[in-house]
């Protein structure tokens, strides 16, 4: 054999060692699994004929996203989805692309948070999409720094470290939409108050540009903490929004409180509410005494009968303020001086012992 064909064949020799490097450089990602590829392949483009979304945890927490029309429900409550938070889920799962491949061992697995839902002690949550015509699968593990994170597409072997991040929360509460009613104190004309204990009472004003409220009846000799003291509950009502959402239940019995808030364009909001452990809970309803807020009346009560609302604490206790947080302190009575045993007066001197005439005896 000739030198010559002798350093070809090494050369061949060499290149396919080379070649050979590079593919285990490229730690066997599949043909459709290259750096930069899509995670979920096809999502992107139909982002807008999802019509379910499912996220699950090994724990058993699990939130069921259902497309009715143009509006997405939590499932699990029959309530509004926050629609912008499930169209940011599926637009972000549509752009996952691969930054790395990872292990494809399962011991290793849990280490990044992909293993299978099916165990208890599973730390990361499954997210199942599906449209009319196609499902994508995934299984969105533990973060890698703020811009990527670890996934396994289900049923698959191969870990991948993906971006963007995706926060992902199996509880239905997460994705409620917690909007639930505004009615500035602007509009608030009178609040009918029936606390849960102690006498009930009024906060009431006549025309708009009062700013203040006035607050009746007044006990005897007692007075309000200021101007301003029915601020908490005129303002209740503003910006109000849930925490959690079910139905009612006419077990639970008659609320322990109920106020009724009137406005100047003729919208009364009916609200009663009670408190279970630590939850603050309310139900409202709504009636039209104009026909300028009759629309509104009905679209209330549209969605809000027949519901228990969670609501933020510091809101329900606002709603029901009791009388008594509204005043001043009563005068505490004066407090009387101790008795003191009666003395000598003051630089007088003692009186002298009296001796006893001669030839006594004194007495023991």
């Amino acid at each position: 054999m000739s030198a010559r064909r002798v350093g070809w064949l090494l050369a061949a020799a060499l290149a396919v060692i080379v070649f050979a490097i590079w593919l285990s450089s490229r730690r066997h990602l599949d043909r459709d699994m290259m750096v930069g590829a899509l995670v979920l392949p096809g999502l992107e483009h139909n982002v807008n004929t999802v019509s379910r979304a499912s996220l699950r945890k090994g724990d058993g927490t699990r939130t069921t996203l259902q497309k009715d029309g143009d509006t997405w429900r939590v499932a699990e409550r029959g309530w509004p989805a926050d629609v912008g938070k499930v169209r940011k889920l599926l637009l972000d799962l549509g752009a996952l692309n691969i930054v790395e491949e990872k292990t494809r061992l399962p011991a290793n697995y849990p280490q990044l948070g992909v293993e299978d839902v099916s165990s208890p002690k599973a730390s990361g949550t499954l997210v199942e999409i599906g449209s009319p015509t196609h499902s994508w699968a995934v299984i969105i593990g533990k973060s890698s720094g703020a811009k990527s994170g670890y996934v396994r597409v289900a049923n698959a072997p191969q870990t991948l470290l993906a971006a963007p991040l995706l926060s992902v929360d199996s509880d239905p509460k997460s994705w409620l939409e917690r909007a639930v009613l505004d009615i500035p104190v602007a509009r608030v004309r009178q609040v009918e108050e029936h606390p849960a204990q102690g006498a009930p009472f009024t906060v009431a004003r006549e025309k708009k540009e009062q700013n203040d409220f006035t607050v009746t009846p007044i006990p005897k000799g007692r007075e309000l903490l200021n101007a301003a003291a029915a601020e908490p509950i005129t303002t209740a009502l503003a910006s109000l929004t849930l925490e959690d959402v079910h139905k009612a239940d006419p077990k639970n019995g008659s609320p322990g409180a109920r106020a009724l808030y009137r406005t100047f364009d003729g919208l009364e909001v009916e609200v009663s509410g009670r408190k279970e452990g630590t939850h603050s809970l309310i139900a409202l309803s709504a009636h039209s005494t104009s026909p300028d807020t009759s629309a509104e009346a009905e679209r209330l009560n549209a969605r809000l009968a027949g519901w228990e609302l969670e609501v933020p604490d510091y809101k329900h206790s606002a709603i029901f303020s009791p009388l008594e947080e509204l005043l001043k302190k009563p005068p505490q009575p004066a407090k009387k001086a101790a008795a003191r045993p009666a003395g000598p007066a003051k630089g007088a001197t003692k009186p002298a012992a009296a001796i006893p005439a001669p030839g006594t005896v004194p007495s023991k």
